[in-house]
C-alpha cells in the first residue's frame, strides 16, 4: 500500500512540475508576442549597428514602398564616392533641367544653377531634396538611370533579397519597394561612413546664404531635435507609403537603428520610433572593442613594396548584451586570407571574429589602409642583400 501511495505522489509531483514548465514556456511566448513596440506601424525593426543584432521586429520582411528612405541608398553611394576621392565636397555641380524638374520635397534648384557637392549633400540629408539627389546621381553616374543601376547592384552586394529601386528619390514608381529589414541593413552600411551624421544630425541650416535666393533647411526628422542622441537618418512620406522613418541614435558606446514603415501620422511615427529607442537603451548595453580604422594586426608581404602593412577594422566593432548578462568569456581572433598583389585601399585581407565563449558574436572584414603595389626588382634585390647580411 505504501508503495502505491509513493508512486501516486511521485506522479502528482511530476505532473505539477510539467505544468509549471509548460505555463512558463507559454508565458514567455505570450510576452514575446505582446512586445509590440510599434503598434501603429505596418512593419518595423530595431537593431544594434555594429553587430546587426535584432532587438525587435514586426513584419520586417514585408515589401512596402519606402518613400524617401530610398535616399539612404542614394547617400550610401555618394559617401562611397567621397571616400574613394572621386567626388570632392568643394566640387561645383551644374544642375540639369532633369534635376531641376523634380517635384516633391526639394531645395528649388534651377537648371544651369551651380552648387557645391557639400551643399547638395546638405539638401539631401537635411531637407530630403529630390532635386539635389538627382543632381548628385547625374554627377556620379552620368544619368539617374545609371545611378539606379548602381543602387540595385549595391543591394545585391549587401545580400538584400527584398529591395528594388526605380529612382534615387523614393517618388512613387511601380516595382519600387523595400522592407524594414533591408532598410536597416542599408542604414547599417551607411553609418560605416561615420561622417554622414555630420549632415543628418543638423536640425537647421541655410543654402545660398546672403543671397536673394537664400533657402532655409529644416530637418524632416524632428527626433534630431527632440530625442537625445538621435543624429539621423531619413524620413519618408507618400500617400501610398504613408509615414516612414529610419532613425539612429547613440548613447554611451551603443548605436542603434530603428525603422518603421506605413504609419498614419508623423506624430505616431515619431512615438513608435521613440518607444523602440527607449526599449533598446533600457534593455541592452554595448561594449566597444575596436574603432573603425584601428590597427588590428600587421601583414608581412614579401613581394610588396612595403613590409609590415597595417591591417585595420573596416568599421567599428562592438559586442551587445542585455543588462546584467556576463561577457567575461569574450575572445577575438584574426583570420588572414591569402592575398594577391596589388591591393587597393579598403580591400579585404582578413576577418576579425568575436566570440563570447563558444557563441559567435560577430565577423568583421579587415582591410588595408593604403594601396599596396608589387615590389620593384630593386626593392627585392635590396631585401635579398639585407637578408644575406643578417645571416652572415
Amino acid at each position: 500500500m505504501k508503495k502505491y501511495i509513493l508512486m501516486i505522489m511521485t506522479l502528482v509531483i511530476t505532473l505539477s512540475l510539467f505544468s509549471i514548465q509548460v505555463m512558463a514556456e507559454e508565458g514567455d511566448a505570450t510576452q514575446k508576442k505582446s512586445l509590440d513596440l510599434a503598434p501603429e506601424a505596418k512593419s518595423g525593426i530595431l537593431i544594434e549597428r555594429d553587430t546587426g543584432k535584432i532587438m525587435y521586429e514586426k513584419q520586417a520582411n514585408e515589401k512596402l514602398p519606402p518613400a524617401s528612405m530610398t535616399k539612404i541608398m542614394t547617400l550610401l553611394l555618394i559617401m562611397e564616392e567621397l571616400e574613394k576621392g572621386s567626388l570632392k565636397k568643394d566640387e561645383v555641380v551644374r544642375i540639369s533641367e532633369n534635376a531641376a524638374s523634380m517635384g516633391g520635397s526639394q531645395i528649388f534648384l534651377e537648371a544651369g544653377e551651380e552648387m557645391t557637392v557639400n551643399d547638395l549633400l546638405k539638401g539631401v540629408s537635411i531637407a530630403s531634396a529630390n532635386d539635389a539627389s538627382v543632381a548628385l546621381a547625374e554627377r556620379i553616374a552620368g544619368s539617374e538611370d545609371e545611378f539606379v543601376n548602381r543602387m540595385n547592384d549595391k543591394v545585391k552586394e549587401l545580400g538584400l533579397k527584398d529591395t528594388h529601386f526605380q529612382n534615387t528619390t523614393g517618388l512613387p514608381a511601380e516595382n519600387h519597394y523595400s522592407t524594414a529589414h533591408d532598410m536597416a541593413m542599408m542604414a547599417k552600411e551607411l553609418l560605416s561612413h561615420e561622417s554622414i551624421t555630420e549632415y543628418t544630425s543638423v536640425y537647421e541650416d541655410y543654402l545660398r546664404q546672403g543671397t536673394e535666393d537664400e533657402f532655409w533647411l529644416v530637418n524632416t526628422n524632428k527626433l534630431v531635435r527632440f530625442y537625445p542622441g538621435v543624429d539621423g537618418l531619413k524620413t519618408g512620406f507618400t500617400n501610398e507609403a504613408k509615414y516612414c522613418l529610419t532613425a539612429t541614435a547613440k548613447k554611451n558606446d551603443m548605436r542603434v537603428i530603428a525603422v518603421v514603415l506605413g504609419v498614419d501620422t508623423p506624430k505616431e511615427r515619431n512615438a513608435a520610433v521613440s518607444n523602440m529607442l527607449d526599449y533598446a537603451f533600457n534593455t541592452y548595453e554595448s561594449k566597444k572593442l575596436f574603432d573603425k580604422g584601428q590597427v588590428i594586426t600587421k601583414l608581412d608581404l614579401l613581394k610588396s613594396e612595403e613590409n609590415n602593412v597595417n591591417v585595420v577594422a573596416s568599421e567599428s566593432i562592438s559586442t551587445l548584451y542585455k543588462k546584467g548578462e556576463s561577457i567575461e568569456n569574450l575572445k577575438t581572433s584574426v583570420d588572414l586570407a591569402n592575398v594577391e598583389l596589388p591591393l587597393k585601399k579598403g580591400d579585404q585581407v582578413g576577418t576579425l571574429v568575436v566570440k563570447n565563449g563558444d557563441t559567435l558574436v560577430s565577423k568583421t572584414p579587415l582591410v588595408v589602409e593604403v594601396d599596396i603595389d608589387k615590389a620593384s626588382l630593386f626593392t627585392l634585390f635590396k631585401r635579398s642583400i639585407q637578408k644575406l647580411s643578417k645571416n652572415n
